[in-house]
């Protein structure tokens, strides 16, 4: 009697899908339906020599479970949904940071999808679009806000999630963040090593969380170091490198102009590079700029910058882990995690 517990086959007659299924670990290892089903699940049951065969069977004729049979058996989608603002989150961030979390993810049955959304949205929307039609086990989010809605939202429902970033809002919660405040304090000591006097910061947008811990270093730092700050308004990293560029010949034109820069994104450090040339000066003898970087370009367009390492795969890593424990019910302790920057290295 065939005891297959499974819809795997059912609904690929219905579908017509030509994939392998259940029935086809089980007759290539001469396994029965259940025992291949168990031993995907790593049933303690099952030996692990059988666990070895079958997932090694499974793996070389691309087996994947049915996603709607498996919502039928656990009431689990097996997917984990990236909320991303697909306007801002651009380049190899994007590219890095679905790197890691799918690199996490290999060796579990969870699949990544990534669930976009642009400036012009509300960001919960897409939030609570997952959260109401149940169409993932947990969601990752990016660009916190020191009070942000869709942690309050998601956290009221119980509904499984972590953040690439910090709150302030007296709600713990999964997250992995890059120290943005050890970066600054960092790059600022840096910069007063090199003698410099009179500094600018290009920081995150005001309304993200890590742009208040990168102020903060920043200025702590300046108050330890005695150096002053020349202020740099009229942008942001999150500005266009045409924008950026124009603010910072602006700013390298005023009779007290900064002799040194910290830059919060390493996109944002190719228009200040781009400024300087176009203000007469040179990085390195009229100016230095300390970047963050989560992307090692910087070294291609001017060796004297010194630049901080942020990894971005580190991150993907880190969340993956930190959503499966949420979705375990782990300790939230436990599923926090805070990068510290590497040393900044001339390049």
């Amino acid at each position: 009697m065939d005891m297959r517990g499974d819809n795997d086959d059912a609904i690929d007659r219905v579908e017509g899908a030509a994939r392998p299924t259940l029935k086809t670990i089980a007759f290539m290892t001469g396994l029965g339906v259940t025992t291949v089903s168990r031993a995907l699940k790593d049933a303690p049951e099952i030996g692990e020599e059988t666990k070895k065969r079958v997932q090694l069977v499974a793996r070389q004729v691309g087996y994947r479970p049915n996603r709607a049979g498996v919502r039928l058996r656990t009431g689990k989608t097996n997917v984990i949904s990236l909320v991303l603002n697909t306007e801002e989150q651009v380049g190899g961030f994007v590219s890095d940071l679905i790197y890691g979390i799918s690199e996490h993810l290999a060796q579990t049955p969870y699949h990544l999808i990534v669930t976009p959304y642009s400036r012009t949205n509300d960001p919960l929307e897409p939030v609570r679009y997952v959260v109401d039609t149940g169409s993932a086990d947990g969601i990752i989010i990016s660009r916190t806000e020191p009070k942000d809605a869709r942690v309050r939202y998601m956290t009221e429902r119980g509904f499984p999630f972590a953040t690439h970033g910090r709150t302030d809002m007296g709600i713990e919660h999964p997250f992995h963040d890059f120290d943005n405040h050890a970066y600054a304090v960092e790059a600022v000591g840096k910069l007063a090593a090199l003698g410099r006097k009179r500094l600018a910061l290009l920081a995150p947008p005001p309304n993200l969380a890590y742009h208040h811990h990168m102020r903060n270093g920043f200025l702590e730092a300046l108050g330890d170091t005695g150096l002053a700050e020349i202020p740099f308004t009229g942008a942001t990293i999150d500005h266009s490198i045409d924008e950026i560029r124009a603010r910072t010949v602006e700013l390298l034109r005023r009779p007290s102009r900064p002799d040194g820069i910290v830059s919060g994104s390493g996109q944002a450090t190719f228009a200040l590079v781009a400024a300087v040339e176009d203000a007469g000066l040179l990085v390195g003898e009229d100016i230095d700029i300390v970047s963050k970087q989560s992307a090692r370009l910087l070294h291609l367009l001017r060796r004297p910058i010194y630049v901080v390492n942020e990894s971005v795969r580190l991150a993907g890593r880190e969340l993956a882990r930190s959503i499966l424990g949420a979705i375990e019910s782990e300790n939230v302790k436990n599923l926090q995690s805070l990068s510290a920057p590497s040393p900044a290295e001339l390049q």
